[in-house]
């Protein structure tokens, strides 16, 4: 990439002249003359600011919203910002810092609590959707690619130069990659290669300070944190550069179904024990919901058995045949196809679509309202344990509910719990994800689904890992534990993110404190800084009297 040559050597003191003024109560039209004015600026910043004023602040807003529950949200940016470069994520730093607004940065909109694009306090969005940039070196094996891309584009541009790379990412093709690789990001080929983070190689953040660094400059511990432990916490990432791996001209999939009358507690009780340990290029999970059985016309849960094997179908066969031979797979049921035909296949899309439908940056199967939760599980689930676990899908509210058991073992052993902030490796079996979707609005259908979601976690605690019971960042749960609007005690914190990142969650804090130590970039659930709350207001008062003691340079416009 060539983003950094031009803006390195961005200067630290700007910040003293734009730096944040506590008792400023501006409003949101300086906020946005302190963009215009901004002396560094490269390309004109006005046709990418949209005020609420603007005709075509709804739209920008409204594309990337990906869940209806915070489609019509009270609490909307005051300004959204789509950066053309690095200079306009600059300024919006700076700006916001000086005016008193909050940012929140925005990739794909995945986020599943909308903090990408809601908040409680004054806030603007930045939002990357401009800088989509993909640049695939296949001879050394690696892609630049900026934050606003999502995956399904990253997947596209990667298979327009080889049916041999692929990376190991998520099969949603909407998820914008800014979020997705700091957050962790695990699909089907996790087993082989480990997650989405555990192949970044390199970075581009701007930080606090305005100033733009890539893994050299960040340093270790930056670098560190930003793969696995969100990068909204610390700066925003502008781009990655990922290490792609080696695939198969030819690989398999399958997805086969059993109902509860056909067994399918006794195929999970069985693939419970060998997901794990299976053949690394083999990856076999499984989603629940539930539909009328085709034997009698009442409600039973179905386990859909999905899979990929690097490999072709007469390898696949033995292999299944030998460790789960319960599935009673068939080699008619086996698909050969190229990796990037598995992605489609994955995703939903019709067989034989073309790629470009990964280009598409809306959902396939349109919006509805959304809740997930997470879990890690360390112990198989005893039969009892799954029997329990059906009738919550004979419910009302579980028409599109599901849950999806994803196994780990293979790479994920081999990596330690503190090589990225996800701690979540060696020891773990499976993942869990449950989800419900519903169409119906109002606060008596959420409150209806909400409850439902969590009386099934509830249910689930006594089988899945414990102290803590852990969660998957990036199936962001704002259950968990929340920071509060302003100052957030590291216990206070700790509440939530030792379950996203155990004992990782005190170097986190640590890193955040050198890198942010006013806690400028937060939300509900960012890392904390660990300057207390007096030591803060000593800061600021002294920023203050600072600011009112400084001499401006004659060439800066402090109009703002």
């Amino acid at each position: 990439m060539k983003y950094l040559s031009s803006y390195f050597t961005f200067a630290t003191t700007i910040v003293l002249l734009f730096s944040f003024d506590p008792s400023s109560a501006d409003s949101h039209e300086k906020f946005v003359q302190c963009l215009y004015n901004y002396p560094y600026v490269t390309n004109s910043i006005s046709s990418v600011v949209y005020t609420q004023t603007n005709s075509l602040y709804s739209s920008v807003l409204d594309v990337s919203i990906q869940n209806l529950r915070f489609f019509n949200a009270t609490s909307k940016p005051v300004v959204i910002v789509t950066p053309l470069d690095v200079s306009h994520i600059q300024a919006t730093i700076i700006c916001s810092q000086r005016h008193g607004l909050q940012i929140r940065i925005r990739s794909g909109g995945h986020d599943y609590e909308g903090l990408s694009y809601v908040a409680e306090v004054p806030f603007v969005v930045v939002d990357l959707i401009n800088l989509r940039g993909i640049e695939v070196d296949v001879e050394n094996s690696t892609v630049w690619v900026q934050a606003g891309a999502t995956v399904g584009e990253l997947y596209y541009r990667i298979s327009q130069r080889s049916n041999t790379l692929a990376f190991p990412a998520g099969i949603c093709p909407t998820v914008g990659v800014g979020g997705h690789l700091s957050g962790g990001g695990y699909g089907f080929l996790m087993r082989k290669y480990g997650l989405s983070a555990d192949n970044v190689i390199d970075a581009l953040i701007v930080d606090v300070n305005g100033n733009l660094l890539d893994k050299e400059t960040m340093g270790e511990d930056l670098f560190w944190a930003i793969r696995g432990g969100g990068g909204a916490s610390f700066g925003v990432i502008v781009a990655w550069k990922i290490r792609l791996v080696s695939v198969p001209s030819t690989v398999t999939v399958f997805q086969v179904a059993r109902t509860l009358e056909e067994n399918a507690t006794g195929i999970i009780h069985k693939w419970q024990r060998v997901a794990n340990n299976l053949n690394k290029n083999l990856t076999i999970r499984i989603n629940f919901w539930r539909l009328n059985s085709s034997k009698n016309g009442n409600l039973t849960v179905q386990a859909q058995f999905e899979s990929l094997y690097l490999g072709p179908a007469d390898d696949l066969i033995p292999l299944v045949q030998k460790r789960l031979p319960e599935l009673g797979l068939l080699r008619e049921e086996c698909i050969e196809m190229s990796w990037i035909e598995s992605i489609l296949f994955m995703a939903g899309f019709t067989n034989g679509e073309s790629t470009d439908v990964l280009l598409n940056r809306t959902q396939l199967n349109g919006l509805s309202f959304f809740k997930a939760k997470s879990d890690y599980v360390r112990d198989p689930i005893p039969d009892v344990g799954l029997e329990g676990l059906w009738p919550f899908f004979y419910e009302d509210e579980a028409e599109h509910g599901y849950v999806q058991f994803t196994p780990y073992g293979g790479r994920m052993d081999e990596i330690s719990e503190s090589e990225t902030p996800i701690p979540h490796r060696s020891g773990y079996i499976f993942h869990i994800q449950y989800g419900v979707n519903w169409q119906e609005k109002g606060d008596a259908a959420e409150q209806r689904h909400l409850n439902w979601i969590r009386r099934m976690y509830n249910y689930t605690e006594p089988y899945v890992s414990k102290s803590p019971r852990s969660a998957y960042l990036n199936y962001r749960d704002l259950d968990i534990g929340i920071n509060n609007n302003g100052y957030t005690s590291f216990s206070q914190a700790s509440i939530w993110g030792t379950k996203y990142f155990g004992n990782n969650f005190n170097r986190l804090a640590r890193v955040k404190t050198r890198v942010d130590p006013r806690n400028f970039f937060r939300n509900e659930q960012s890392i904390p800084s660990l300057v207390g709350l007096f030591t803060r207001m000593v800061q600021i008062y002294g920023e203050f009297t600072k600011l009112g003691n400084a001499s401006v340079p004659n060439n800066h416009n402090t109009s703002s």
